[in-house]
């Protein structure tokens, strides 16, 4: 209890002071560890460049699935920030004792995902279900894999995977390298790659991932971290996760 107590004292404090006070907040690592899930990568960088020039901190973004990342924090990773594609594992990391109470700042869905020119002529789920057709998709302890099982069962639809990815992304880069017919990602995981199209399938907007971002509670820039969570949760923040197809939560 003493131990909140102080650091939430520090926390106002560095609220009332100037920015530079965030700046030699993290001056003993020169940077926010922000553990983020791998759907977040585009946007995170471009995240991390808008806080730099904002307010004069790096931020060093690290990359996975949400899952694993959970499992690295929960067996003792350090990190200021973490940022989850789904509240599940969020909650793994906030029940733990290891985050505090985290916010929602992003929404995502899900699409069919196909290499360039839909070579297989997929147009709905049912299509997946095609013993001809190759299909990969997220493992279902990580988020895309879970709302990929909740999309798939509401629409009564049975697949069987050539396999089943620890994150997102190596599901985008499948389909892309025309290493599988189609594959369940996120629509922001879609935008500007001319290597993947995207159907948007019935039901998608009934299956909705919530993105929680947290600061840890041993972090070792807190006010840095805390500054960090109110840019994305700002108006900025807000802009840029828009140009990268985000929605609200």
């Amino acid at each position: 209890m003493r131990r909140r107590i102080l650091r939430l004292a520090a926390v106002l404090a560095a609220a009332l002071l100037a920015p530079a006070c965030v700046a030699a907040d993290a001056a003993p690592g020169g940077e926010v560890r922000v553990f983020a899930a791998a759907s977040l990568r585009g946007v995170f960088d471009e995240l991390a460049s808008a806080f730099e020039a904002a307010e004069g901190v790096g931020v060093r973004p690290v990359y996975d699935g949400s899952s694993t990342l959970a499992a690295q924090l929960l067996g003792g990773a350090q990190a200021d920030v973490f940022a989850a594609a789904d509240e599940a594992t969020m909650r793994a990391v906030t029940d733990a004792g290891l985050a505090a109470e985290p916010e929602l700042f992003a929404a995502n869905t899900l699409v069919i995902a196909v290499p360039a020119g839909n070579p297989a002529g997929i147009t709905e789920l049912a299509d997946l279900a095609d013993p001809d057709t190759t299909v990969v998709l997220c493992a279902p302890e990580v988020p895309c894999g879970a709302a990929s099982e909740t999309l798939l069962a509401n629409a009564g639809v049975a697949v069987t995977p050539k396999s089943m990815e620890q994150h997102v992304t190596a599901v985008r880069t499948k389909v892309a390298a025309g290493e599988a017919d189609a594959g369940l990602v996120y629509a922001t995981d879609v935008l500007g790659d001319a290597d993947v199209e995207a159907i948007t399938p019935a039901g998608a907007s009934e299956v909705v991932n919530r993105y929680p971002i947290a600061a840890l509670t041993d972090a070792a820039v807190p006010a840095a971290a805390d500054a960090f969570i109110a840019f994305v949760l700002g108006a900025e923040g807000r802009r840029i996760l828009a140009d990268h197809g985000f929605g609200t939560p």
